[in-house]
């Protein structure tokens, strides 16, 4: 079983049901899925052509999300991990679902609670840029949580909205890590010091997390893998590198494959990991170099805790 923390499949979803396709998921089975991610956070990223109508278009890709699912018998959307337990047990991959972004909440805690009506369960704070809440990492400014954003933490804490760190800015993370004493996860982050993206975590955030309790996923996009060459091999040495660093109760799969909305986005991890059908790969790498506990752990079991932990 594979718990993949992070997925842009919402878009793709929205994007073909928008020409007319129906069973978006479900006639992509194998090529999303690769029968072996039986639960997987699917966040509504708000592109950045959409960020004047956020709110609207969040909602739109939501509906488009469950009138797919609805259409499927291969999948369940669930809000608890005991939801998750049943659906994997009755053979249908479980769908998490999650907000890339608060661009759709405005400036409005209301709204966030209505998206967890909706069923949203993780809320990454930011996507790339600034919003209400905070700076993504490739804003100019490094300005931290907002008034608004703090606000936010305490809401999702009361709610059992997990919180994702990956995209938001060195001060908001520190902001956020010292505003709320509920474990955190960065769904889709690789490690600095083997690549310096400023979307990948220093040494100092990924222990930060790790003493939370929370989890770091570990992305397959190349350019967060490695600036020369990635490859699978590269892709293990981010993942080994946080199991030495903070512990291999804190790692996990965050793969965030996007090579299907195009537009640039079709560079993909060389050497055996080009995409879903591709993760028993991996898995077999990682079986070499970790033991079986540590790798089911990896594998599944670190996401299970901490969605048990802070969403239930």
């Amino acid at each position: 079983m594979i718990f993949d923390a992070h997925s842009d499949l919402p878009t793709y979803i929205y994007d073909m049901r928008k020409k007319g396709k129906n069973q978006v998921l479900e006639e992509n089975f194998e090529k999303f899925f690769g029968n072996v991610v039986t639960s997987r956070v699917m966040a509504i990223w708000t592109r950045a052509d959409k960020r004047s109508i956020a709110l609207r278009y969040a909602l739109e890709v939501l509906n488009a999300f469950y009138k797919d699912v609805s259409e499927s018998e291969s999948f369940s959307i669930v809000t608890s991990v005991d939801g998750m337990r049943k659906a994997i047990k009755s053979g249908r991959v479980a769908l998490w679902l999650g907000l890339e972004g608060g661009e759709p909440i405005e400036d409005s805690l209301d709204l966030l609670e209505v998206f967890y009506k909706l069923g949203l369960r993780v809320l990454t704070l930011t996507w790339s840029l600034r919003n209400a809440i905070g700076d993504g990492v490739f804003e100019r400014t490094n300005g931290g949580l907002t008034n608004f954003g703090v606000e936010v933490l305490g809401k999702c804490e009361e709610l059992g909205i997990l919180v994702d760190l990956s995209h938001i800015n060195e001060a908001g993370f520190w902001d956020a890590i010292n505003t709320t004493a509920f474990p955190l996860i960065a769904s889709h982050s690789n490690a600095y010091a083997l690549c310096d993206n400023p979307r990948n975590l220093k040494d100092e955030q990924i222990k930060a997390i790790a003493e939370r309790g929370g989890v770091i996923g570990i992305n397959a996009i190349p350019i967060f893998v490695d600036k020369e060459k990635p490859t699978l091999g590269k892709m293990v040495e981010h993942i080994l590198y946080m199991v030495d660093l903070a512990g291999y109760e804190h790692v996990g799969f965050g793969f965030d494959f996007v090579y299907y909305l195009g537009g640039g986005r079709d560079k993909r991890v060389e050497s055996f990991f080009e995409d879903e059908s591709k993760i028993p790969n991996l898995i077999e790498v990682l079986g070499e170099r970790m033991s079986k506990k540590e790798l089911d752990a990896v594998k599944f079991k670190n996401f299970e805790r901490v969605f048990e932990k802070v969403i239930g």
